[in-house]
């Protein structure tokens, strides 16, 4: 059971974005994480007329994957990043926040 999983809203510890808050659209199992808005690079494409519709080319915004080390899952209680552990509530796993308060509610 991963720490952080897709539809979390995190917030970027290190990095050119740091103190933005996103939310994560894909976890990779290389222990990186897609986040909407975060991390964007340029991309160049070339067109290619033979695809169904035809696709211009040009520079695009692409958001690139952050390592997992580097965001924090969002505590909106203490309206900051907070670490995550695991705890057994009433025999189930949850994910709570290390000041106590439960993640998945």
């Amino acid at each position: 059971m991963n720490k952080i999983r897709k539809g979390d809203e995190v917030i970027v510890t290190t990095g050119k974005d740091k103190g933005r808050r996103g939310t994560v659209l894909e976890v990779f199992a290389d222990d990186r994480v897609l986040v909407e808005g975060i991390n964007i690079a340029k991309k160049h494409v070339k067109p290619n007329p033979n695809s169904t519709p035809p696709e211009p080319g040009g520079i695009l915004d692409r958001a690139m994957p952050l390592d997992i080390s580097n965001v924090l899952i969002f505590n909106p209680k203490a309206k900051k990043g907070e670490r995550v552990g695991f705890r057994i509530d009433d025999g189930k796993k949850v994910r709570v926040f290390k000041s106590g308060d439960v993640v998945d509610i």
